[in-house]
């Protein structure tokens, strides 16, 4: 299996590399969207850099809902063409990674004066199909107030009048982030994260790369390259002020909250797409030992570093859930965890945070510099493929050179060998939990293992027979970490925990467990001293406290 190391041990390399080379293509944003134009354009040929502020898919992409999902509320819109496209793709990405986009039925339950009526949505769910052409056991079910029951007992019996019952897909939006990076570098790509673009570099008059600092080290340097793509998210426009091009339309930011419960204290039986009072609708969707609901959506214009989950989020998510599911009576302090994320949309006079399309845009300025914005995780493989076409367009017209047509359909990504099915996935977990159960691991590690690394817990499981921890636990973590280190650039205890492994956000008490023997790792992987592992502890203790405590005394 071909894993190329990918490592911040070897930063002075990659940073000489970037500085001393000439690129076609410089990405600016190391999130699903620059992820997937990376790898578009080096698979048709383009030597690609990519560069990250921050870490990979640190902002909006770890902080979706975490659903390849078909858009079933922009017919509501009727938007057809966002519905064909995100739900034909949702198909193609499954199958590029089956071990990290993994089908979900979707419960929408009809209830008395809800949004969705029955007659509606049988005809929308059936136009989704066609739209999504959605095939098999996938395609959509009518079902009967006593059948929704039996799949979701916790449904309001009062009020309900039925349900539809279709086909989606949960991932981990910063795993399939990372494996689209990884898979780029296969094609020679080249990626860098907490590396900031501050600037832009002109040759008469046109964007001819970028002026980079260096955040670990404070260095600058700069690359060089033919075009530049910025899919920087919820900071596109600031590039485009620095590139004196925020003209025209401009991004309006929205925020998006999700909570985290244990399982006991919403144990919903599978994901409920439902109403709230306010006519918006919501999602609880069970994933693991948790239950997770979300989302807000409300307008942002505060600290795009720092995007949190306030009070009055929390309030709105918990009360929608104890009006849908009479028997449930959540409280504040059953919170376990939570996240906070930006939407990147494209403004448009007089709408309401809600109302505001999900297209993407494609802005390109007088320099040349081309950006990308809004747009949906589940569209993240067009949107590359959309915005690389132009820079193949200007490739011809420019240098007279030809790129292949996009094949991005046809790449498997990291971690996925030889899964063709979902079934095959199901399969490898059944096999890996027999070789570790005797160990008295369960179920759960091998199903957490297997959807996030795929066939990569190999070299997991060899590095786990190699360590010599007496706490099995200890040791499958710090395996992780050192394949975390060595093929996915993890450079601190934050990357690891939050971005490469979710558990801050779906088994946070392992972040509290495990955190003194993975600093310890650190120190000796990374050479540190004790000031530095102070910090990081500190900021590790911060995050823990802003992700879960939600009393009134927190701030």
């Amino acid at each position: 299996m071909e894993n190329i190391r990918f490592s911040n041990l070897d930063r002075s390399k990659t940073l000489k590399k970037l500085s001393s080379d000439s690129f076609d293509l410089v990405v600016i944003g190391g999130g699903i969207t620059g992820g997937g134009i990376a790898l578009d354009a080096a698979s048709r040929g383009l030597k690609v850099a990519l560069v990250e502020k921050g870490d990979f898919a640190s902002g909006t992409s770890s902080k979706s809902t975490k659903l390849i999902h078909g858009g079933l509320r922009y017919l509501k819109q009727f938007d057809f063409w966002l519905v064909k496209e995100v739900g034909s793709e949702r198909a193609i990405v499954h199958k590029l990674a089956p071990h990290l986009v993994i089908p979900e039925k979707m419960l929408l339950p009809l209830i008395e004066n809800g949004s969705y009526g029955k007659w509606l949505t049988s005809i929308g769910l059936k136009v989704y199909d066609i739209l999504a052409q959605v095939s098999g056991d996938d395609k959509r079910q009518m079902l009967e107030k006593k059948e929704a029951l039996k799949l979701e007992p916790l449904l309001p019996k009062k009020i309900l009048k039925g349900a539809g019952y279709y086909a989606e897909y949960r991932t981990d939006d910063a795993r399939l982030t990372i494996e689209n990076i990884k898979t780029s570098l296969l094609f020679g790509a080249h990626a860098l994260n907490y590396a900031a673009v501050e600037d832009f570099i002109y040759t008469n008059g046109r964007v001819a790369g970028v002026k980079v600092k260096d955040l670990p080290s404070g260095e600058h340097f700069d690359i060089k390259s033919k075009y530049v793509i910025s899919a920087a998210g919820p900071w596109v426009d600031e590039l485009r002020s620095k590139n004196n091009s925020k003209k025209g339309k401009q991004l309006h930011l929205t925020k998006g909250v999700h909570l985290v419960f244990p399982k006991e204290k919403l144990p919903v039986k599978q994901s409920v797409y439902f109403d709230i009072p306010d006519g918006r609708m919501m999602f609880a969707i069970p994933r693991g030992k948790v239950t997770y609901i979300g989302t807000t959506d409300t307008n942002f214009d505060k600290d795009k570093d720092h995007v949190r989950t306030d009070l009055a989020d929390a309030i709105y998510l918990i009360s929608a859930v104890n009006n849908m599911f009479p028997k449930i009576n959540l409280e504040m302090e059953d919170i376990v965890s939570s996240w906070a994320g930006l939407r990147p949309l494209i403004h448009e006079e007089g709408k309401s945070a809600s109302e505001l399309s999900r297209k993407d845009e494609i802005f390109t300025s007088d320099t040349g510099l081309v950006s990308i914005a809004g747009g949906k995780l589940t569209g993240y493989r067009k949107m590359a493929e959309r915005v690389v076409d132009r820079i193949a367009k200007k490739m011809e017209e420019e240098h007279d050179t030809k790129l292949k047509e996009c094949f991005t359909e046809k790449i498997a990504l990291c971690g996925n060998v030889d899964f063709k099915k979902f079934k095959h996935v199901e399969r490898y977990i059944d096999k890996v939990y027999d070789r570790i159960k005797g160990d008295g691991f369960d179920e759960y590690d091998a199903w957490f293992l297997v959807t996030n690394y795929g066939k990569q817990t190999e070299i997991i499981l060899e590095k786990y027979a190699s360590l010599k921890d007496t706490d099995k636990y200890v040791r499958m973590a710090k395996a992780e970490l050192h394949f975390g280190v060595e093929f996915e650039m993890v450079l601190n205890p934050m990357d690891f925990f939050i971005r490469r492994t979710g558990r801050l956000y779906f088994n946070i008490d392992s972040v509290r467990s495990l955190m003194e023997p993975v600093l310890e790792e650190f120190k000796a992987i990374y050479k540190v001293d004790d000031a530095q592992i102070d910090a990081w502890r500190a900021t590790l203790k911060a995050e823990l406290k802003e992700h879960s405590d939600f009393s009134l005394d927190r701030r």
